[in-house]
């Protein structure tokens, strides 16, 4: 698994749209509902909330599909 991440950290990824970068935002450790689904997330494999840096989209992954840029 990657590394811990946190608020404020800029981070990349690759989407349907190729490779993307931006801010995490929040940190959820606990499940949560976002954008009509339910995204499981624990204190050991939390998932990310990410602003990207071009559109302002808000992305939400786990930490295994981002790595620091």
């Amino acid at each position: 698994m990657a590394g811990k991440f946190a608020v404020g950290d800029h981070v990349r990824w690759n989407s349907e749209a190729g490779r993307v970068s931006g801010t995490i935002i929040a940190v959820h450790m606990r499940d949560f509902d976002y954008k009509g689904y339910t995204h499981h997330a624990t204190a050991d494999d939390p998932q990310y909330e990410i602003r990207s840096d071009r559109t302002d989209h808000i992305a939400a992954h786990k930490g295994s599909a981002l790595e620091r840029d």
